[in-house]
């Protein structure tokens, strides 16, 4: 069984080539899957075989020709497809044991759905697709905190209606599988946010918590699980808040992300819990606003490729 970490390519238009290059120069090992025409000029590459460690000096490379170039900043909906694809052949060749985790470059959503009509709302949704999967969880991660949003890219206004006891359940219950398989935690604390302000103050700013949340974990608790809450979001996040727990669980999704991206915003991943396979990426999107500038900031991706080998340990222990 392989170890490698594969890196697709995402967007080539986007600064995942760029951030790719990079991350081998600062000594991160992986195989990256992606057309080698669309890596930065004068990257140092190689061409590898499936299955193949990626080993030393020039960049490994798991050559996947595009429809054409990748002008930087500009999508090419010729090249959606071939995006789509390296996500598949990387999955592929984790399920088929010639990978050890996935590890994912930025996609833009609506370039895909424009070039190559792409059904999917992002890459958690079509990995659990290709998974066979029913329901996945998002995590963002950083040294100082994780978390969870349960609901995740939808307005606001339809929040308290998608948070419902069935969905928040099964939410913690994957987080607290994915914390014990992915990353060696044995008995994760697991601290759950409010919905409302003050966590409802005792039902004076809103009825969720008393009506649903409080009950729920309260059962779950019974059940010998180490779950706390619901907690007010305003006083979740702080450093000796943070040291009670190991993942919070959150109502929506800018509760659960302005924190991490306020604690570190370079160095968050976004970790998919409940797949068959470890997959991670880095916490931002394309960027082509400064792509083939040179000034991309790999280090999110470095702490996405170094989270997926410690899971991938993880999971062999």
């Amino acid at each position: 069984m392989s170890e490698t970490v594969l890196l697709t390519c995402g967007d080539p238009a986007g600064i995942g080539p760029e951030i790719a290059a990079k991350a081998w120069a600062a000594g991160e090992r992986f195989v990256w899957i992606g057309d080698p025409r669309h890596l930065p000029d004068g990257t140092d590459w190689r061409e590898v075989a499936e299955g193949e460690a990626p080993g030393d000096g020039a960049m490994a490379v798991l050559r996947h020709d595009f429809a054409a170039p990748a002008p930087p900043g500009q999508p090419v909906a010729a090249n959606a497809a071939g995006v789509v694809a390296v996500i598949e052949r990387a999955v592929r060749l984790v399920q088929a044991g010639l990978g050890g985790a996935v590890c994912t470059a930025p996609i833009n959503k609506k370039a895909l759905k424009d070039g190559a009509s792409f059904a999917f709302p992002g890459h958690t949704e079509f990995l659990a697709h290709l998974a066979g999967v029913d329901r996945v969880v998002m995590m963002l991660a950083c040294p100082g905190l994780r978390v969870v949003p349960v609901t995740i890219h939808i307005p606001l206004s339809e929040v308290p209606a998608a948070l419902t006891e069935a969905l928040l359940e099964e939410t913690i219950r994957i987080t607290e599988a994915g914390l014990i398989r992915d990353f060696g935690i044995a008995a994760p604390r697991i601290a759950v946010a409010g919905l409302n302000p003050h966590a409802g103050e005792g039902g004076t700013m809103g009825r969720e918590e008393e009506r649903m949340i409080r009950p729920l974990l309260a059962r779950m608790k019974a059940e010998g699980m180490d779950v706390t809450g619901p907690w007010p979001a305003d006083t979740m996040f702080h450093a000796s808040a943070r040291a009670g727990y190991d993942v919070a669980i959150c109502a929506y999704h800018d509760q659960a992300l302005i924190p991490i991206k306020t604690i570190d915003f370079a160095g968050g991943v976004n970790v998919t819990l409940g797949l068959p396979f470890v997959r991670t990426s880095p916490d931002h999107g394309t960027a082509y606003d400064i792509a083939g500038r040179g000034i991309a900031d790999p280090s999110s991706l470095i702490a996405a490729l170094r989270m997926a080998r410690d899971m991938v340990a993880a999971r062999a222990r």
